[in-house]
């Protein structure tokens, strides 16, 4: 009885292991067809979403680990932000704060989103311990360089990693179609509408919302 107690105590002190619920590669779009202030509002947007209060407590409750990502024409996607561990209100500001502050590296190339997906899904090894794998892809065209991201989805499944995207429609009305067709993958996998790059610091807080609070329920459909 008295080794089961001590057994018992040594549980109870041991350091509790925080659990990362999700793993979250931010992928944003920098091709040609993307002017500065198009950036800018991606970008500040992406910031603001992250602050949003529901979406901040999940990612610190969830000890979040994200990522940033930058991607336009073949052989230029990187990460301009590596994976950090949101254990913190401190850390997600801190993270938010280099989102908008992140300088574009590239201006003047082609839309490679194959690449852009095979580029990221490799980095998911760094944080394999995380429950869910997710990359959130935004773009405004389809690929037109590259690999064809559906050429990809079997890679992806079998990694365990779902691709949700949102379709900037500034000039391409029937994005949101292309994406839900050849880029989207994976359980519960959705694509967000927005008319144009005014509305995506809206949509963006309102995917981040529905990605980070696991709503699982009918997300086939595009948000509208």
């Amino acid at each position: 009885m008295m080794m089961l107690r001590m057994f018992l105590a040594s549980l109870c002190l041991a350091p509790q292991v925080h659990a990362c619920d999700l793993a979250l590669a931010l992928a944003v779009d920098v091709s040609g067809s993307v002017d500065s202030d198009e950036y800018r509002i991606q970008m500040d947007g992406l910031s603001a979403g992250l602050r949003d209060p529901i979406v901040s407590e999940a990612l610190v409750r969830g000890q979040a680990r994200l990522m940033l990502v930058q991607w336009t024409g073949s052989s230029r996607q990187r990460i301009t932000i590596p994976w950090t561990r949101i254990d913190s209100f401190a850390t997600l500001d801190r993270f938010a704060d280099n989102v908008a502050a992140d300088p574009r590296v590239w201006r003047n190339f082609s839309t490679a989103i194959g690449e852009a997906l095979e580029m990221t899904v490799a980095s998911f090894d760094e944080v394999s311990e995380c429950k869910r794998h997710l990359i959130d892809l935004s773009g405004d065209g389809v690929s037109n360089e590259g690999i064809e991201p559906a050429t990809l989805h079997g890679k992806l499944r079998d990694r365990g990693v779902t691709v949700n995207a949102i379709a900037i429609e500034e000039s391409e009305p029937d994005l949101t179609a292309y994406f839900f067709e050849n880029v989207i993958v994976g359980e519960g996998a959705f694509v967000v509408s927005a008319a144009g790059f005014a509305d995506y610091p809206e949509r963006i807080r309102k995917k981040l919302l529905r990605e980070v609070t696991q709503q699982t329920a009918d997300l086939k459909q595009p948000l509208r």
